[in-house]
């Protein structure tokens, strides 16, 4: 049997729950056709790079299979014919990756680098500005002087 990485984009308006019903659906495929998904990983709802079907987002689904190619046809035919279904994409690979995707690390690492206080906290986003050191002193900016008024804007209702 051959190994397969297939990731599946699902319409934003289902829920979570409707997702692992789809990807149960699609897995049972994959087990009557005699393969099995060794991973099942769910990316959650992601923006999408474009509209697809007028929708802006998707949940995104990852399987890793180990089955023969009739039985990955087959359930591509099925997302194909399921609405819910926005795209997929099914590659055959030489080897299966143990442990989590390279998305789901990403993940991870977002959530590390945000620190025990959340986004705004310590380490998050909003906190301190350490990352400023390169920009040195400014030093005296002097007197700038009269800058005199503002000219007249026009083209304004006022």
């Amino acid at each position: 049997m051959a190994f397969y990485e297939c990731v599946f984009i699902a319409r934003q308006d289902i829920s979570s729950q409707q997702v692992d019903g789809l990807s149960d659906e699609f897995a049972g495929i994959i087990e009557a056709g005699g393969g099995k998904v060794t991973k099942r990983e769910s990316w959650g709802l992601r923006n999408l790079a474009y509209k697809i079907k007028k929708n802006r987002k998707g949940h995104y689904m990852l399987f890793n299979i180990d089955a023969p190619s009739d039985a990955v046809l087959e359930m591509e035919r099925n997302m194909r014919l399921n609405e819910d279904v926005l795209r997929y994409l099914t590659v055959r690979v030489e080897e299966l990756e143990e442990g989590p995707s390279a998305m789901m690390q990403q993940k991870d690492r977002r959530d590390d680098r945000r620190g025990p206080g959340g986004p705004g906290g310590p380490g998050g986003r909003r906190g301190e500005r350490g990352d400023r050191g390169d920009r040195g002193d400014r030093g005296d900016r002097g007197d700038r002087g009269d800058r005199g008024d503002r000219p007249q804007r026009d083209g304004g209702d006022n």
